[in-house]
C-alpha cells in the first residue's frame, strides 16, 4: 500500500475547510496510508520588510527540511507556483509510477503563506502546480487531497472521474 504524506506549513482554522479535508482523508484511506504533518507556521509582523518575510520563508522551510531528513527514502514533490503543471489523468500516472516502481513513499510539501526558500526548493527537482494563481496554502491542502482522491479513482477505473 501506498504511504502519502503531507507536510505542511500552518494549521487549517476554518471548520468548514477541516471538513472538507477530513472527508477527502476518509475517502483517501481505502487506497493508501495517508498522514497530514503540520508544522508551526512564522507569524508575520504588519508591514513587515522584505528581510523579515525573508527570515520567515527560512525558518518555515527549515522546519520542513528537519522533518524531510525523517525520510530519507521517500519521492518528495513540492508544491510550487514554478512546478509542472499536470492533468488529472497525468498526476494518476506519477503516483501510479511511486506505488509500482517506486519504494511506495511519497511526501507532499506546502510551504507557508510566503512560500518555500531557495535552499528547500533546490533540494528537490519534483516540484506541482496546480494554477498560475495564487490560493490560500489550506486551500491548497484541499485540493491536493482531491487529486490523490482523483488519481486512485482514475487508477482503479472507478466512476468519480468520467
Amino acid at each position: 500500500m501506498l504511504n502519502i504524506k503531507i507536510i505542511c506549513i500552518g494549521k487549517v482554522k476554518e471548520n468548514s475547510l477541516k471538513s472538507l479535508i477530513n472527508e477527502y482523508e476518509k475517502r483517501i484511506s481505502k487506497y493508501a496510508k495517508l498522514e497530514i504533518i503540520e508544522l508551526d507556521d512564522e507569524k508575520i509582523p504588519q508591514n513587515s520588510s522584505d528581510a523579515v518575510e525573508g527570515q520567515v520563508k527560512i525558518t518555515e522551510s527549515n522546519k520542513i527540511i528537519d522533518k524531510l531528513k525523517k525520510y530519507p527514502n521517500a519521492d518528495v514533490i513540492l508544491l510550487d507556483l514554478k512546478g509542472k503543471s499536470y492533468s488529472s489523468e497525468e498526476f494518476a500516472q506519477k503516483i501510479d509510477y511511486t506505488q509500482t516502481y517506486s519504494n511506495s513513499n511519497i511526501i507532499f510539501v506546502i510551504g507557508g503563506s510566503l512560500g518555500m526558500s531557495q535552499e528547500l526548493l533546490n533540494m528537490y527537482n519534483d516540484k506541482i502546480c496546480f494554477s498560475k494563481m495564487t490560493f490560500p496554502h489550506q486551500l491548497i491542502r484541499l485540493f491536493l487531497l482531491e487529486q490523490i482522491f482523483r488519481a486512485f479513482k482514475i487508477l482503479n477505473n472507478e466512476t468519480y472521474h468520467k
